[in-house]
């Protein structure tokens, strides 16, 4: 497009140094007299503006061609997209369907305790799975509510909580909150979505970590943003799999057998991006991972 523009104004810049040429004194400026009839002129005006006409028209046309194919290519991905997603829906629903079916018939023969367990265990997992992509779905179709959340309570509440959790035994959850010279701003937002994300990366976090284990959690303000990281010493993501831990039911290598919906992820792109934010990961395979929210202190008005 660049280039088509570029040629455009050619013509414009030629004229301009040939002007500037003559009017220096560097050629001689010889007067040109022209007679012309008037429908001879009349047709070099047409001629002229056909061909304008015809370059616009050109440019329009590649536009729309460019258009088209960016929308073509949109819809070719989000399909793919689409496509993967309910693969790996299948296959999320059909291990604790298999397990609840295999329960139910060894309930028959012999009411024992851990088919009772284990169909507990998978009908739990079905209903984690059912509310988190309801959460999803929630979050892409309805406005969230806006209000002043203080994400210092807001992370000592979610430390407490994990704390308490069974998986957390034997690991150690620091948190780091900015004293002096002030505390953390607030922020705009939905206090149980963020609190909701922030439960999802601290769960991560200890899940996939050993006993012994390290998880930090540190909070700091940075020009318009607060900026809120969650490290583990875990066993890290291996680089190929990185970009694609933010999809929906996503399990690497590392996850797989990991009890979870596969949603945590994508429940934390989601809440952060409809508050005006952006996460990341950074981690290394045997060192660890950390995960950094993003947070605008302003208002961001999102659809």
């Amino acid at each position: 497009m660049k280039r088509i523009w570029i040629l455009l104004f050619l013509p414009i810049v030629f004229g301009m140094v040939f002007k500037i040429t003559f009017e220096r004194g560097w050629l001689e400026n010889s007067i040109l007299y022209l007679r012309i009839d008037l429908g001879t002129l009349a047709l070099l005006f047409g001629f002229m503006l056909s061909t304008l006409l015809f370059i616009i028209w050109g440019i329009f046309l590649w536009q729309d061609h460019q258009f088209n194919q960016e929308f073509l290519n949109f819809q070719a991905k989000t399909a793919e997209e689409h496509r993967q997603f309910l693969q790996r829906l299948d296959h999320e629903l059909k291990n604790p369907l298999t397990a609840i079916q295999a329960g139910l018939v060894n309930l028959n023969e012999d009411a024992n305790e851990p088919t009772i367990e284990s169909i507990k265990a998978q009908t739990q997992r079905l209903s984690r799975l059912v509310a988190d992509l309801r959460k999803l779905s929630d979050l892409e179709t309805r406005p969230i509510e806006r209000s002043p959340v203080n994400l210092s309570e807001v992370l000592l509440e979610s430390v407490e909580i994990v704390e308490d959790e069974p998986e957390a035994a034997e690991r150690s959850i620091n948190l780091r909150l900015p004293q002096a010279p002030w505390p953390l701003p607030d922020v705009q937002g939905d206090e149980d979505l963020l609190l909701l994300a922030i439960l999802n990366l601290l769960g991560n976090a200890v899940k996939f970590s050993q006993p012994g284990a390290t998880v930090e959690v540190r909070a700091f303000e940075d020009a318009d943003m607060v900026i809120i990281e969650v490290a583990d010493t875990g066993p890290g993501i291996p680089e190929s799999e990185v970009p694609f831990v933010w999809q929906e039911l996503y399990r690497g290598q590392g996850a797989r057998g990991v009890p979870g919906s596969g949603l945590g992820l994508a429940l934390v792109r989601a809440i952060t991006e409809r508050h005006g934010g952006q996460v990341t990961i950074r981690s290394r395979v045997k060192q660890g991972t950390v995960v950094t929210m993003k947070l605008p202190i302003k208002e961001v008005t999102k659809l």
